[in-house]
């Protein structure tokens, strides 16, 4: 559902050494080129498109694994707002 927005940010901020259309949901982005630099750019951006703020247990490599943990970590942000 927020694929689309996910891939755009990711496209933009994480100056990937592949292009982003290239990777799969599964892809490990860290492999791709994600460091822990730009991992805090991805996170803010992510935050300001969906009003979310990433829980301190969520900052960790593995929420920033792939596409797929993205949209999970994204998912389960919105669902507590929501509740």
């Amino acid at each position: 559902m927020h694929e689309k927005t996910v891939r755009e940010i990711l496209g933009e901020y994480s100056k990937l050494a592949v292009e982003m259309d290239t990777l799969s949901n599964d892809s490990d982005l860290y492999d791709a080129g994600l460091t822990s630099l730009t991992t805090v750019t991805v996170m803010l951006a992510l935050e300001d498109a969906f009003d979310i703020e990433f829980e301190d247990h969520m900052l960790t490599r593995a929420t920033f694994h792939s596409v797929n943990t993205l949209l999970a970590a994204i998912d389960e942000l919105l669902a507590a707002q929501a509740a």
